[in-house]
């Protein structure tokens, strides 16, 4: 049973809060706090003040600011939304003072993945069916659903997935939109976890094939092809076509054999979603600290979802490897907050109530904890969405702060795993890139321990360190990556989940 001493964690000597580790009755004394005396219930997860703070004045989490009082605070006071807001001051961007030499190890980790013929490295065995635009989707599913529970002869192949999605049409032929959705799907079709790929079309649509292959720079081939429903004369008649592609294209998918590989051609995406007030204590940073063992062991992570890691943006310039990348993150932030804006909307739409009701409160409180999932080797590389990651190392990839759209690009930019934080439970996957789920709190794995993969509430309930659960984050990795199955491909989640980033008007 946890005493009194226990009840609450501090991150930082210079906070003004601390967390509570389980729900904290009125009355209480914090011993180790001064005794400070709450003064209401506080739910588990949420912030209790332990010095008063006057209104207006700048409230210190992880010795960061994450909001400003709306009212009088008093040491032992619930901080929550009803006296924490938000409110604009100078971040210290500080390019680079903080980037420091990698200390690579001198025997790198080992998984066992799938060498294509032109060298890239797999993770997973899929054929792939993209959609040029959603009046293909049913196609596209057809076909794949014709292949569901019939590949027993195929044992080296994963399945086949149709990645359909809702745009291709209704929207102008060239222009920004338009090159994020060509490029997500470029990169899907580029994929190594996908050993063939097919797009099927309509024929009409504003995404014609014929111009997607040629900007893209796509090659015809007995891996990559493509037809049209109106070409072929109908809807069966192209689901006959894309069967027939499938059919030609197992026996040499099924050939693929895996073998010992440095974790150097591993590339992580990272997620965070339904956080909660754990999240930035226990999952997070032990995401972080697995990131930097792959770093260190040579290999790349994709750090994402910008409005998410909006006002936390200053401790990544800081560890920027040039001032020109620091500078690149900077303007993805000016254009997120043009965006929102003419769109009647603000950079503070966030957290969700989901993650309100675990004890997040403002944007700044939930950047803070979101930026741990990037450790803390030099940031290698601002990428916009979709685009191909060229540098090894810690990345950052400019996306929506929306799980699945954010996903999708980093997938499409060539992440072959997605590691997923979750406060409140969240079911998801990204086929063809295995998903593991990370529990930040031991309550969520014991509810939801079918979703997920690992708990790391054991760093809350004080029974390891952030590094350790971090190492037990990178052998889970090394393992899902040799063809372990996560729990989300265990239920097939993936497919739904293909999300490109839809810009502009729908015309």
């Amino acid at each position: 049973m946890l005493q009194a001493a226990d009840l609450t964690i501090r991150l930082n000597p210079a906070d003004d809060v601390v967390i509570a580790r389980v729900e904290i009755p009125a009355g209480t004394t914090l011993v180790k706090e001064s005794n400070v005396r709450v003064s209401a219930s506080v739910p588990a997860g949420h912030k209790i003040a332990v010095r008063a703070v006057p209104k207006d004045q700048p409230v210190r989490r992880y010795d960061q600011i994450i909001g400003f009082a709306s009212q009088d605070i008093a040491a032992g006071d619930h901080v929550h939304v009803h006296n924490l807001a938000m409110g604009d001051f100078q971040r210290d961007y500080a390019y680079c003072v903080d980037a420091k030499p990698t200390q690579y190890v001198t025997a790198p980790a080992t998984f066992q993945g799938i060498v294509r013929s032109d060298g890239r490295v797999a993770t997973r065995n899929y054929i792939g069916i993209l959609t040029s635009v959603n009046c293909s989707a049913t196609v596209a599913r057809m076909v794949a659903d014709h292949f569901r529970n019939r590949l027993d002869a195929y044992p080296n192949v994963d399945g086949v997935v149709a990645l359909t999605h809702k745009s291709g049409c209704g929207m102008a032929s060239e222009g920004e939109a338009m090159d994020v959705l060509r490029r997500t799907m470029a990169g899907y079709a580029r994929h190594p976890n996908f050993s063939a790929v097919q797009v099927v079309g309509l024929g009409c649509e504003a995404n014609q094939i014929s111009n997607f292959v040629s900007t893209q720079e796509l090659k015809r081939s007995d891996k990559f092809s493509t037809y049209t429903i109106q070409g072929k004369g109908g809807t069966m008649k192209a689901v006959r076509e894309g069967i027939a592609r499938v059919e030609a294209a197992l026996p040499e998918a099924n050939k693929a054999v895996r073998v010992t590989l440095p974790a150097s051609h591993l590339t992580l995406g990272l997620q965070c979603g339904g956080s909660d007030g754990y999240s930035g204590i226990s999952a997070n940073p032990a995401l972080g600290a697995a990131v930097d063992l792959l770093v260190r062991h040579g290999g790349t992570a994709i750090l994402s979802e910008t409005p998410e890691i909006y006002g936390a943006e200053h401790l990544l310039t800081r560890r920027a490897v040039s001032r020109e990348v620091g500078e690149k993150l900077i303007r993805r932030i000016r254009w997120w907050e043009e965006y929102t804006s003419r769109n009647g909307n603000e950079m503070n739409n966030n957290p969700s109530p989901g993650n309100k009701a675990g004890g997040l409160t403002t944007i700044l409180e939930k950047s803070l904890g979101a930026v741990a999932k990037g450790g803390t080797t030099n940031l290698m590389d601002v990428l916009e969405y979709a685009q191909p990651v060229s540098v090894k190392g810690f990345n950052y990839m400019d996306t929506p702060g929306y799980d699945p759209v954010s996903a999708t690009g980093q997938v499409a930019g060539g992440a072959n795993m997605i590691l997923f934080t979750t406060g409140r439970g969240s079911a998801y996957g990204c086929k063809p890139a295995p998903s593991l789920k990370l529990a930040t709190n031991s309550a969520l794995f014991a509810h939801q321990e079918e979703d997920m993969d690992l708990n790391c509430g054991t760093i809350v309930d004080g029974k390891e360190s952030v590094e350790e659960v971090g190492k037990r984050i990178f052998e889970l990795i090394l393992a899902t990556a040799s063809g372990q199955k996560s729990k989300s491909e265990s239920w097939g989640y993936g497919e739904d989940e293909f999300a490109p980033w839809v810009l502009g008007a729908t015309m």
